[in-house]
Order: C-alpha cells, then structure tokens, then sequence
C-alpha cells in the first residue's frame, strides 16, 4: 500500500522594516485603521471626566474662568479694545478656537508616552496616537460653542453670514496643533523636558494671541509678522464670522494657514522619521 505524505507549507512570515522618506508616510493606513483612531478617540473622552464630581461641566467651567480672568487684565487694567463687542462675548468666542488648540496641542506632546504599552507590544500607524489626541478636544469644543450661541443670543447678537466659514477656521485650528503636537510628540520620547515645557508653552500661546485683545492692537505694518502664529487668524477669523468685527482677515488668514500647513508637512516628516526609535525609547 502507498503511504500518503503530508507536506507542511512555511508560514507566512512578515517583516517590518523601517521606512525612509516622504514615501514612508503611508498616510492611506489611517484610513484603513480608522476603527482605532475612533476607537482611541472616544477612549480619551470617556477617560478625561472619569472620576470627577463636575464631569464635562469642566468642559464649561473652564472657559468662563479664563473669560472672567482675561476681561479682568485686557478690560479692567489695560483697557485694550473689543471694537464695540462686549468684552465677555468678545473673549470668549476667541476662548473657544485657543482652548480647542491648547488642549490639543497638550494632549498630543504627551501622547506617546501616555500609550508606552501600546507602542512596545503591537504594530499599527504611530501617527494614529497623536492624531486621536487632538480630535478628543472636539467634543468640548462642541459643548463650548453651545454656551456661545446661549451668550450671543443674551447679547442679541446675530451670527454673520460669513458663518460657514466656520468649519474652515476649526479645521486650520485643528491643523497647528497636530503639526506642532507632532513635533513635541516626538521629542518628549527623546527629551523628558517637554513635559515640564508644555504647561508654559501653552500659557504664553495664549497670551501673544489676540485672545482677550483685538489683533487692530497691533499696528498694521506689524500684523502680517504678527500672524506668523498661526493662531492669530484663527482666533481673528472666528471673531469675524460670528461677531463681525472687522473686514475679513485675509491676508493675516493667509499667512497662518501657510504657516499651519509648513507645521502640520514637517511634523509628519520628522514624526515619520524618528518613528523607528518610539519602541526603544519610551
């Protein structure tokens, strides 16, 4: 009788090997992992109140603070202009596009050593951490924008009808602080600095933007320079939608969103590249 022989095939072995390049973005796996970022996403949301007696009341409590705190040093003691707009209204629609940024831009430097144990034990995008950090704040800026809408119809005001520029200026907001997340992201793996560095980077972010002030404060051969912090034709832009306060910012929204989009190129870039060494490092 014949003896039947039963031939085992090799497994199927792959091999990650690290990337070079712009080549090396691969920016088409966000979207086939674009369950995890969800995922991630919405990890980060139900984590952030967990344990909290006011939960996403913090979401609103925060905002009215810093109103209260910049009307009180840009009104009461610097007596700085709001062109004609209330002075609570005023910094408070410009609260919104700055918190949505700091808080992103926060999340994300410390993202990567927030997920050390994910890094290290399983494959997926790297990119995908940072970036579901920064989405996470879009649930509070939603809750935020709510207590505008209830502040302007107080103060009978009527959004203008540059208002579907909205989104734009929210997506442009969204764009600096992943670039620049991306940045820090990748240098608190190396620096543990970054950490210490963010609380203060933020403070002052908010401080040399327009936020509790009118950018006309600044004079006008200046403000192009001025507007090289990208957040200044966010928050401008913002203003000038809802509120009407002035000619629409052009060319002040020109020069962000360059500087923006430079952010947002080289951040992937240098993110890309140092990649390989986040599983040694953390």
């Amino acid at each position: 009788m014949g003896q039947n022989t039963l031939t085992a095939k090799p497994e199927e072995v792959i091999i990650l090997r690290p990337s070079r390049g712009w080549s090396a973005l691969n920016l088409r796996d966000l979207w086939v992992y674009r369950e995890l970022i969800y995922f991630l996403t919405w990890r980060d949301i139900k984590v952030r109140y967990k344990q909290t007696v006011l939960g996403a009341g913090w979401a609103i409590l925060q905002p009215l603070v810093n109103m209260i705190v910049l009307s009180v040093i840009f009104g009461s003691f610097a007596r700085l202009s709001t062109e004609g707009v209330p002075r609570p209204i005023f910094t408070f629609t410009a609260l919104l596009p700055m918190g949505l940024f700091t808080k992103a831009l926060s999340d994300a430097g410390r993202s990567m050593l927030s997920n050390r144990s994910m890094i290290t034990k399983v494959y997926f995008p790297r990119l995908i951490i940072p970036l579901s950090s920064v989405l996470g704040g879009v649930v509070d800026f939603l809750i935020q924008f709510g207590i505008l809408l209830v502040m302007m119809v107080y103060y009978q005001y009527t959004p203008t009808t540059a208002v579907w520029t909205l989104p734009f200026f929210l997506l442009l907001a969204l764009t600096t602080a992943l670039g620049f997340g991306l940045w820090l992201s990748a240098l608190n793996v190396l620096y543990r600095d970054i950490n210490y560095i963010l609380p203060f980077l933020t403070q002052l972010w908010v401080l040399l933007t327009p936020v509790g002030y009118s950018a006309t404060e600044v004079p006008e051969q200046w403000r192009l320079v001025y507007a090289l912090n990208p957040m200044v034709g966010v928050v401008e832009g913002f203003r000038w939608a809802l509120l009407g306060t002035q000619t629409a910012p052009g060319p002040m929204v020109a020069v962000s969103a360059v500087i923006s989009v430079a952010l947002l190129v080289s951040g992937m870039y240098y993110f890309r590249r140092m990649e390989r060494t986040f599983a040694d490092m953390v």
